[in-house]
């Protein structure tokens, strides 16, 4: 029975450095800079983790021998049993997170795939509000904030990939020590307007976990 142990975002750095072997493959003549570019990659894979099992390390490192594109669909398709999924959660647990909205509006939960999310994410388009969900890996943490579109493409603090952006904020609950009860803070950055496509990018989750610190404390 397979153990679960890579999560999303590694999954995708994991893609990202099989297909740098595979251009390489096809645009570069000298085999030693293939052979460069190979154990480049099997050394960023095996980095994302901290302790491997023989048999995980020895699934890693079919990176190395990637050849054609068929080969990567397959490698990619070899891990899929060992994603760890996003962890379940239902409507009520959601609501508790947000208990000040009371007309929170939630996505349908059966169209998530939850294997290839490091967050959950979804947009109430009435409210004009952005909701987002994070588990730490001791509970889920829940941000509201509202979103208003770019129309342009840059760079996601999320993702690091360039795709279309909504501006989304959020007000902050830390507070400094004297402040007044009047005291009002909003941290606000550019995300993808898409949360699939952002959850598809991801391969660090470590911006938004200092976003979601900057606003929860």
């Amino acid at each position: 029975m397979c153990q679960p142990f890579i999560r999303n975002y590694q999954y995708n750095e994991i893609r990202k450095q099989a297909e740098s072997v595979l251009r390489a493959l096809r645009s570069v003549g000298d085999p030693k800079i293939v052979d460069s570019v190979r154990c480049g990659a099997e050394l960023k894979v095996k980095e994302l983790f901290q302790d491997l099992s023989t048999e995980n390390r020895t699934l890693l490192e079919a990176i190395t021998e990637l050849r054609t594109a068929e080969e990567l669909h397959s490698y990619l398709q070899s891990l899929e049993p060992y994603l760890i999924p996003f962890p379940a959660l239902t409507e009520g647990q959601i609501r508790k997170l947000f208990p000040k909205n009371k007309k929170l509006k939630l996505p349908n939960l059966s169209d998530f795939d939850w294997r290839y999310l490091t967050y959950l994410s979804w947009n109430d388009i009435a409210t004009g509000k952005k909701f987002i969900v994070y588990h730490n890996g001791e509970q889920f943490l829940g941000i509201e904030g509202r979103f208003t579109a770019t129309n342009k493409k840059s760079y996601c603090f999320a993702c690091n990939r360039y795709e279309e952006l909504v501006l989304y904020s959020a007000v902050t609950k830390k507070r400094p020590a004297q402040a007044s009860s009047d005291y009002y803070k909003s941290v606000g950055h550019y995300v993808c307007a898409d949360g699939h496509t952002c959850n598809s990018n991801m391969t660090d989750a470590a911006s938004l976990e200092k976003f979601i610190h900057s606003v929860l404390g």
